[in-house]
């Protein structure tokens, strides 16, 4: 699977809400990182939808390498 571009090197805390559906940006593009804004129309990438069952911190992957996404897996510390 290709990696999309890194749009920053360390994760993103985000306050989720139970029941809601949240769209990770897999490009790198969107100017509302960590999530998609449609900035990967046309390319070979599509947001990953994710849907969080309790409300929370979760730490979203900026830097768009994860192998665990659309969540960090630490692999910006090897950027």
């Amino acid at each position: 699977m290709t990696k999309g571009a890194i749009a920053a090197t360390q994760p993103m805390p985000i306050e989720v809400e139970a029941g809601k559906a949240y769209f990770w940006c897999s490009c790198g593009q969107s100017k509302n990182q960590p999530f998609c804004d449609g900035s990967h129309k046309g390319s070979e990438f599509s947001p990953v939808k994710w849907q969080a069952d309790e409300s929370g911190t979760k730490w979203f992957c900026a830097c768009k390498q994860s192998s665990n996404a659309p969540f960090c897996d630490g692999s910006h510390k090897a950027l």
